[in-house]
């Protein structure tokens, strides 16, 4: 029996600090933003569609996209940002799937699913329970700003975009509160495993 965990948060909460706990633990972690990442590459689907819905103004002189272009156009206008996201978010979970399915075959026992948006693409359907890392905003606004090297207005955007800390909190099953130290936030990710193994 495989029990998948969906791990989300805001921008800079410190989802990362959790992936390598997982993986030191020799967890599977399937990292959403690695897999948004790759298909833009050039030459994959998603790559095409993007390519083809915001046009030449995305595309460097290698003919890659210009992610901090697509970015400023996104995070400025919601209908864009609700765009791309109809474009790659299908993609995105095909290959989550297809990863899961991968990890099941190897019988792994807890498989993390680390995705930025769980919530606002309904990604909790592939999952048995979700975890929310969770922040106070004036914290994840110094940590993006400083992260990023964005302004504070572009920052807020960002984090804006995405759904409120409190409408999260209601849809998770668990929430850590990382506002102390990575040791803290390891503490903390050691208790939850022994709540999983419990309860699933």
């Amino acid at each position: 029996m495989t029990t998948i965990l969906g791990l989300t948060g805001g921008i800079a909460s410190g989802k990362s600090t959790a992936d390598i706990f997982f993986r030191e633990k020799h967890i599977p972690v399937i990292d959403c933003d690695q897999i948004a990442h790759d298909i833009l590459n050039v030459g994959n689907k998603g790559y095409e569609l993007v390519k083809k819905q915001f046009g030449a103004q995305i595309i460097n002189e290698d003919q890659s996209i210009n992610r901090s272009v697509l970015g400023q156009i996104v995070f400025n206008d919601a209908k864009q940002l609700d765009i791309l996201n109809k474009i790659t978010h299908p993609l995105i979970f095909k290959e989550i799937q297809a990863k899961i399915a991968l990890n099941k075959v190897a019988k792994k026992p807890l498989i993390i699913v680390d995705a930025p948006v769980l919530f606002e693409a309904n990604g909790q359907k592939y999952c048995d329970c979700t975890l929310l890392i969770a922040i106070p905003e004036s914290v994840q606004l110094k940590r993006l700003m400083l992260r990023d090297h964005l302004s504070r207005d572009a920052a807020l955007k960002r984090i804006r975009s995405q759904m409120s800390l409190s409408q999260k909190e209601k849809l998770a099953d668990f929430v850590i509160n990382n506002v102390g130290t990575k040791q803290e936030l390891k503490y903390q990710l050691e208790q939850l495993l022994l709540k999983i193994k419990e309860e699933y």
